[in-house]
């Protein structure tokens, strides 16, 4: 009997949620930002969309701080190839991809993928870490061809971090398929902004193909003060935005944050079963340092400590789950480990020495970045003019939360100084939401 009604009650609520209408159909799963005088609201870009429908049936069982939940697959815009394949036939396309671009219901690479579809993929251009991923963070990354398809290789990082014209010569349109993990300095949405100003200049569309935000679920961190630009952050947001990566491209175009406030002429293909709260682990690892789910969950509050001469993790295969040093002190600091060169981190802080710190790798699930870890290293280092480096204000966005913990302020007070800018940015974030 029980079942019965667990049944029919599924089935009820099943049938109003689709005659109420649903954000994943096949109309609105599109959202263009079109620069047309009198867009189709339905379809801005005036493209044919085809009518063949993706999977997403399949069920996962999912832990969200502690809870228990059975949901619909995700799906990702990479993974919904019906709805941007009209978009790139007969054109000459580039690809911004790296190693996380991956159609798992395919178990390929999107750039593979587009080339067994006979999409014209003239071009791939890769950001930070590289085409594969494996490059240290800040490191050269050269130009070339993949081995694999015969495709040119383009670097979006060094001093090549916005496309030529020249590099963009003869491309119709750029599709842009990069996990990101919701954190300001993580420079893929600056990679973002660079692609799109370069094709707003060469009046290129641009199409993002939305992957989940690992750490969608919260936002936090001071605003980025526009004399703290950097590639490490471009634009006046918190450190941790809660946003997409095609809800951010969304936030690019609308805000005029482009060079001469100009429009890029944008589609995002929406994922499908997603919400912001939705926990996602992630397939494959975004870059060489966040190697699991904890060390992206960890990593907008341990990133501080790059800013420091604390190491965060790197050299070893803990990276941003662990934090320490040498000089912190043992009997406050009972956890070891010694940094040693490895993929990712040719030359780590405190290479070959002994430090003594504090093991992450069960800390719960944050929704919240944590300062105490920061501020209680600081107070315990011997040395406190030596603790912070010239790139921790870069990473901050601001000088004032080096201020603060110099001047000895608690976590919530610091926090508390950070209010204001987030209740302005979250309306703000509220005009480009895709999800709920």
């Amino acid at each position: 009997m029980g079942l019965t009604f667990f049944k029919n009650t599924v089935l009820i609520t099943v049938i109003l949620f689709f005659s109420c209408g649903s954000q994943t159909t096949e109309k609105n799963r599109l959202v263009s930002d079109s620069l047309l005088e009198e867009p189709n609201l339905e379809n801005p870009l005036n493209l044919p969309l085809p009518r063949e429908e993706t999977k997403s049936n399949k069920k996962k069982v999912l832990i969200n701080t502690g809870e228990l939940r059975i949901v619909d697959e995700i799906v990702t815009g990479a993974e919904q190839f019906p709805l941007y394949a009209s978009f790139l036939e007969n054109k000459n396309v580039g690809v911004v991809a790296n190693q996380t671009s991956f159609l798992e219901n395919e178990n390929q690479h999107l750039v593979d993928f587009l080339i067994s579809k006979n999409v014209i993929v003239k071009k791939v251009f890769a950001p930070e870490h590289g085409f594969r991923g494996t490059a240290d963070a800040g490191e050269h990354v050269k130009d070339g061809v993949d081995s694999k398809t015969g495709v040119p290789l383009i670097s979006l990082y060094g001093n090549n971090k916005k496309p030529s014209q020249e590099q963009l010569k003869g491309i119709d349109v750029v599709v842009f398929d990069i996990q990101d993990v919701g954190a300001r300095f993580y420079t893929y949405i600056s990679t973002l902004h660079y692609v799109m100003e370069a094709c707003a200049e060469a009046g290129i569309p641009v199409i993002v193909l939305d992957r989940p935000n690992p750490n969608g679920h919260y936002i936090d961190g001071p605003i980025l003060e526009a004399a703290n630009q950097s590639f490490v952050g471009m634009h006046p947001i918190p450190v941790v935005h809660g946003m997409t990566i095609g809800e951010y491209a969304k936030m690019i175009n609308g805000e005029g944050w482009l060079k001469n406030k100009m429009k890029c002429e944008l589609t995002v293909v929406e994922i499908e079963n997603y919400t912001h709260d939705t926990p996602y682990a992630l397939p494959i690892k975004p870059s060489p340092n966040l190697p699991n789910d904890q060390a992206i969950n960890l990593y907008p509050s341990l990133c501080f400590f790059e800013g420091t001469f604390i190491n965060a993790g790197r050299g070893t295969d803990m990276q941003f789950q662990v934090f320490g040093a040498p000089s912190l002190p043992a009997s406050k600091y009972t956890f070891e480990y010694t940094p040693q060169s490895n993929e990712g981190a040719k030359n780590p802080k405190f290479n070959g020495q002994l430090c003594h710190g504090k093991d992450l790798r069960k800390e719960p699930r944050l929704n919240k970045i944590n300062l105490e870890w920061l501020i209680y290293a600081y107070n315990a280092n011997g040395k406190k003019k030596d603790f912070f480096n010239s790139f921790f204000v870069k990473l901050a966005g601001t000088d004032k939360l080096q201020q603060q913990i110099e001047q000895g302020l608690t976590a919530e007070e610091i926090r508390d100084s950070w209010k204001d800018g987030l209740a302005r940015f979250k309306k703000i974030r509220e005009k480009y939401l895709l999800y709920p």
